[in-house]
């Protein structure tokens, strides 16, 4: 007999798990050491299933439909306990020992569990002496002074709980583009099967590759609009219908996002394409530049200005732009900052060099390596092997730099000096045996493999040059010295830098720490310079400007991190680093194997950013990209 679910999703799995997880943990302010001990157990298991479930490169739910709990017994992490309450899960769309927890502990744990900075045992010592439930019942405790009268809290304390709640709901309502790409990829790909569809994609923010996303926007071109609009409010996704007329209709899907689907013919679909793409003040640009040509620009056409028939543009972007004597602008730059002005004088020198011009930002498919790569030895989820087996077969990289955390960042088990250099001295083998041929045929299990280019491997891999180098993220302590030693770092291919700790110091003492590490002859790259993490923390105050200055005077490199949850260097500051001839890399952080497909969110940061190939350190081969380091 079939099992019938839920449509639970994989996110939707792990955010359960996760919410289980954050209720133990508030449990834990309230009992004996041994009960604590026990339940700090349960906590982690839950969150180390949420962590393999949300990495997962396969679909929960198909998993569970053609194996039921034996499947989900197969994941990491996950036993019998937490399998039959997946499983009840999928069934039910409840979890009954979570509403247990719910009932002794009634707060809104949606509401608290992305709360940068104010943890479970932070919120159980609120919730005993004032009971509050919901974000609001906080924010009023905070505003009215009553948090400070609590114990072990103050006036300071009570102040930066209200800045992380202003910063939450400033936030509330947009959604990181990791978050959301897999369920945009998901609705283009479904209305680009419809009957009579010729083209779908995504629009508006999400085609400008946005750090976050409002709403969701599709364009569809087809001579049947009403049948493609009737399939789209239809979809499974679908939780409301806005509202909908011939060509166009409004929803909102299940998770809380707004989506907006226009359907035009054939012949206006690059008028409507870059009608929807571009910001606002793009968008009006083009328009008086239309109107002072005598034309008239919306998403159905450029048209002279005395007829509605007269039509001389609107097939695609490019005769839209042409007809404007513009070059062709990549969405991502569509952001009205400078864009039109540049490509008036590419359009200028077109028959000229094409050095600088538009079509030469970084593309999709130029990275050669990831230079922030983190195993099980500290805080990531794989073996050193199986991240650069993936990193080549699975995503087509060329090297990969092992970064893992130092000792001072005890929360990850960070290594010390003998363990980097232990490390360092594995990772030469490793590296042994890939000359040798023996590293890639030993793990080949003769599936099909599909790389970041779309390249398909058949055969068993041929001799690789793939390298491993050997690396350390290394913390920069409070005075800005370094947490190894420099006779240590000296030893290793590449070595990069960051703040983990201290976040709230003035940004003289912010800036200073990361000028000094800067300066160190071993310090190849700063990861992720302000810290931020999107729509949760703002990241640490940094005078950006002095801080590319000195990494342009001592040769230091400025990481892009392209995990969806940072994307730190903002594109502003990608793109002043670019005007000072300083270096930039992007990596993506991992700490799973899946991870590496982040790295298209970096490359889209820095293509808003305007940078070019020449730009990012790592397009280069791996001899190249040391050669050009300290």
């Amino acid at each position: 007999m079939a099992i019938i679910i839920m449509n639970k999703t994989n996110r939707d799995v792990a955010h359960v798990l996760r919410k289980i997880s954050y209720l133990l943990e508030m449990e834990t302010n309230n009992k004996n050491d041994k009960d604590n001990h026990a339940i700090n157990f349960k906590n982690r298991s839950y969150n180390r299933a949420a962590d393999q479930i949300e990495n997962l490169s396969i679909n929960l739910e198909n998993l569970y439909r053609n194996e039921g709990i034996d499947g989900l017994l197969k994941i990491p992490s996950v036993g019998r306990a937490i399998a039959s309450k997946i499983e009840e899960f999928m069934k039910t769309g409840e979890i009954n020992y979570y509403n247990q927890l719910k009932s002794k502990l009634p707060v809104n744990v949606d509401e608290f569990l992305n709360l940068e900075g104010i943890g479970p045992k932070t919120l159980r010592l609120i919730y005993d002496s004032l009971k509050i439930k919901t974000l609001d019942d906080l924010y009023d405790a905070a505003i009215n002074g009553k948090i400070r009268t609590i114990a072990g809290f103050s006036q300071k304390k009570e102040e930066a709980i209200l800045k992380k709640i202003d910063l939450y709901r400033k936030s509330k309502g947009r959604f990181l583009l990791g978050e959301v790409y897999p369920l945009v990829k998901q609705i283009e790909g479904y209305l680009s099967e419809l009957d009579g569809v010729r083209k779908s994609i995504a629009v508006g923010s999400f085609r400008r590759m946005k750090e976050t996303i409002g709403d969701m926007d599709f364009l569809v071109v087809s001579d049947v609009p009403q049948k493609v609009i009737e399939s789209f409010v239809n979809m499974p996704e679908v939780k409301e219908v806005l509202s909908r007329g011939s060509s166009k209709a409004f929803v909102k899907l299940n998770n809380g996002i707004d989506s907006d689907l226009l359907v035009v013919p054939e012949e206006s679909y690059g008028a409507a394409l870059q009608y929807f793409t571009g910001n606002k003040e793009h968008g009006i640009a083009l328009r008086k530049m239309a109107q002072s040509k005598g034309l008239r620009l919306n998403e159905w056409g450029l048209f002279t200005s005395n007829s509605k028939e007269n039509k001389i543009a609107g097939l695609t972007e490019e005769e839209i732009y042409n007809k404007l004597d513009l070059e062709w602008i990549p969405p991502e730059m569509r952001e009205s900052k400078g864009e039109i002005e540049l490509a008036k004088r590419a359009r200028k020198n077109a028959d000229k060099s094409k050095e600088g011009r538009l079509l030469q930002l970084l593309g999709y498919h130029d990275l050669k390596g990831d230079l922030q790569v983190h195993t099980n030895n500290t805080d990531g989820k794989m073996t050193i092997e199986e991240m650069a087996y993936y990193a080549k077969e699975r995503f087509g990289l060329d090297y990969i730099a092992i970064t893992d955390h130092t000792k001072s960042l005890k929360i990850t088990n960070g290594l010390n000096e003998e363990q980097i250099l232990d490390q360092a001295n594995k990772i030469t083998e490793l590296n042994d045996k890939i000359k040798n041929d023996d590293f890639f045929l030993d793990r080949y299990n003769g599936e099909k493999f599909v790389n970041i280019g779309s390249k398909e491997h058949g055969q068993r891999p041929k001799k690789s040059s793939f390298r491993i180098l050997s690396s350390a993220e290394v913390n920069i302590l409070k005075d800005g010295s370094l947490d190894i030693s420099n006779n240590v770092l000296d030893k290793l291919d590449i070595v990069g830098a960051t703040i983990h700790s201290n976040f709230s110091l003035p940004i003289e003492m912010q800036t200073h720490r990361l000028i000094e590490a800067a300066k160190n002859p071993n310090i190849d790259i700063i990861f992720h310079p302000t810290g931020r993490i999107i729509n949760k923390r703002d990241g640490y105050p940094v005078d950006i400007p002095k801080l590319i200055e000195t990494a342009k005077d001592t040769h230091t490199v400025l990481e892009i991190d392209a995990h969806f949850d940072r994307l730190d260097l903002k594109d502003e500051y990608i793109k002043m680093a670019i005007e000072n001839d300083v270096k930039l890399v992007i990596d993506s952080d991992a700490h799973h194997q899946i991870h590496f497909v982040f790295l298209k969110f970096g490359i889209a940061q820095a293509r808003r950013g305007w940078a070019t190939k020449n730009d990012i350190l790592n397009t280069l081969p791996v001899q190249n990209l040391l050669d050009n380091l300290k």
